[in-house]
């Protein structure tokens, strides 16, 4: 199972919020590339970035440390946060990421996604599935929706889209273990489906369930910043 750490961005800094509740921020770090280049070193291959300042703005804002990351390391880096027009695909991009992360724009216009898709390439987006009682939430989860998560994953399988993650919110943040009944479900229903999982991560033992009930990779924040996860543990 792929490990794959996150930073989110607030003001060119490295931060985590609890619950996806910006007035719960805590600072980890000013500068996100020394946090990136901790991760190379210790033999991580790929980077979860998030830029919260877009994701709240509905437009991208922190491409500069994408850039920065991008170029000055080898990891695989995902962007995502404030992606709302083809201008902000380009942008992420041009910048250096190896795939826009797309959640909120999937959910309330389904159409240019799918424009987005076949002129980009489905195998450029990670779906991002963030759910409030299995229902999908968005504009940095300080909306919930009425679509269950199975049917948003469901349509866009068939729109091309392999790689998804979800997340958790009641969990994001916490350090009190992940969804693992409502991963476990998503995987049973689309077993060809790359699954990644998100949120709430305490400590190995839960990757290691993680691992056990299929997921293809798991996103990791707060429990590595925390030092509940060494860097050492993850490779």
């Amino acid at each position: 199972m792929e490990i794959i750490p996150a930073i989110d961005i607030i003001e060119g800094k490295c931060v985590r919020l609890t619950q996806g509740d910006y007035s719960q921020m805590k600072i980890y770090n000013e500068h996100p590339l020394e946090v990136a280049r901790q991760f190379e070193n210790a033999g991580i291959r790929r980077l979860h970035l998030v830029d919260l300042d877009g994701a709240k703005a509905g437009e991208v804002r922190n491409w500069k440390a994408l850039e920065t990351i991008a170029g000055k390391t080898s990891l695989i880096v995902d962007f995502g946060g404030g992606i709302k027009t083809a201008a902000d695909v380009d942008i992420v991009f041009n910048s250096g990421a190896a795939l826009a992360t797309v959640g909120s724009i999937a959910v309330k216009d389904g159409p240019l996604f799918v424009a987005w898709l076949r002129e980009y390439g489905a195998e450029r987006f990670l779906l991002g599935a963030d759910v409030k009682n299995e229902k999908i939430a968005v504009s940095g989860w300080m909306e919930t929706t009425d679509r269950w998560v199975y049917d948003f994953i469901s349509e866009y399988i068939d729109k091309g889209v392999r790689q998804i993650f979800c997340t958790d919110v009641s969990k994001d943040g916490l350090l009190q273990g992940p969804a693992l009944e409502l991963y476990k479900n998503i995987v049973g229903k689309f077993p060809e489906l790359h699954f990644i999982a998100s949120g709430g991560v305490s400590g190995m033992d839960d990757v290691r369930r993680l691992e056990e009930i299929g997921c293809k990779g798991v996103i990791i924040g707060k429990a590595i910043y925390e030092g509940r996860i060494t860097l050492k543990e993850l490779c």
